[in-house]
């Protein structure tokens, strides 16, 4: 499974007029506010929410297209585009939206169509490397210059869904395992509602959940089947002299955290918020079945400063494993992710309404080439 990803470059999304990142086995991403950060992590999920099939759903969460296009001055007559896409070391993927036809007779003319979709082998493209491409409704697969696969596709499914056999199309199917395989985690909830506090009915979780709800199975099944060990130090690195169990005599699991001169552990439902929080990243990112992209949104919210350089250093172990991506605010966290081996910080701005990355050369913007333009 290709578990790296070199570059990602989205165009005509919010802010992001024209942007190509390079990434690395770390990315930290930082800025000031307003700079385009979350977008850049809408993005990413964006290309998830295609490879699931729910891809127009996603962009009408965000209000339909005409709120997440780029706003800012256009070329009159150009089309409205939004282009979304990544190169893997051995696949890599584009999409382009747009408005439906204006002949079109359907009620829904402000849902995006997919125009185009390209799937090519390596990074940098070349249309000699490309595998699978999708040109308005007709998606093709290329076998050594030879179209092996021609059907049609409506304007709403990306390829991942329309293309499912692995054994026509086995790029497609690999590529669509790897992205359904990225992890996302943002602003987990720690109120007194919140389902991480809740218990319920266990089973085997080698991945937390994106809400946390099932935190009690995460960690037991990190005792388990896991790093225990790892996870452990990384509570009593955080909270010193503390230790992590569960009580599983009853079909609801109830996660349960030792504290010294404590008579007895405390439960989810009494923790602080910002203990509750870094128990929560700390399953996640102990997870025995790492992703091959995990992404977190700004992980040291409600933590306190005391936590900050434990979870630099517990994210910095974890990238050691998989590729990590990190939106971060907060100065110490950047610099202690800084200092780990092989990471790439990303400090945004925004000019004109546009987020850039400062200091980008020509040379750099050459390494993604967008397949149309190509």
């Amino acid at each position: 499974m290709d578990r790296s990803l070199s570059h990602l470059a989205v165009a005509g999304y919010r802010s992001l007029q024209s942007l190509t990142l390079p990434l690395g086995s770390l990315t930290v991403v930082c800025g000031a506010n307003g700079t385009g950060k979350s977008n850049l992590y809408r993005s990413l999920a964006l290309i998830a929410a295609g490879a699931r099939g729910n891809l127009v759903a996603a962009l009408a969460s965000e209000g339909g297209l005409p709120a997440v296009v780029w706003a800012g001055a256009q070329r009159r007559r150009e089309p409205v585009r939004l282009r979304l896409g990544f190169a893997g070391r051995s696949l890599s993927y584009a999409i382009e939206l747009g408005y439906h036809a204006e002949d079109e007779t359907s009620a829904f003319l402000l849902d995006p169509a997919i125009k185009r979709e390209w799937i090519w082998a390596g990074g940098p493209f070349h249309p000699r490397n490309v595998l699978v491409q999708r040109e308005g409704s007709v998606v093709e697969r290329h076998d050594n210059g030879t179209r092996r696969l021609a059907l049609e596709v409506p304007p709403h499914e990306s390829l991942f869904t329309a293309v499912s056999d692995p054994l026509e199309a086995p790029e497609v199917f690999r590529l669509r395992s790897t992205i359904l395989g990225w992890r996302f985690y943002d602003s987990f909830r720690t109120d007194q509602d919140a389902p991480a506090r809740q218990s319920r009915v266990a089973t085997r979780t080698p991945s937390l959940a994106a809400d946390g709800g099932d935190l009690a199975a995460a960690v037991q099944t990190i005792l388990e089947i896991g790093d225990s060990a790892g996870l452990q130090g990384a509570i009593a690195d955080a909270f010193p002299g503390c230790r992590l169990s569960v009580e599983t005599s009853q079909p609801r699991f109830r996660l349960r955290l030792q504290q010294p001169g404590l008579l007895r552990p405390l439960e989810a439902s009494e923790l602080s918020d910002g203990t509750l929080r870094y128990l929560l990243l700390a399953a996640a990112l102990f997870s025995p079945r790492l992703p091959p992209l995990l992404v977190l949104n700004e992980p040291e919210n409600s933590l306190h400063p005391d936590l900050i350089a434990p979870l630099a250093r517990l994210i910095g172990t974890v990238s050691e494993q998989t590729q990590v991506w990190v939106i971060a605010h907060d100065p110490e966290l950047i610099a202690g992710l800084q200092q780990r081996p092989g990471c790439r910080t990303l400090t945004l701005q925004r000019e004109q309404g546009a987020t850039v990355l400062p200091g980008q050369t020509v040379l750099d913007r050459a390494a993604w080439r967008w397949p149309a333009l190509a």
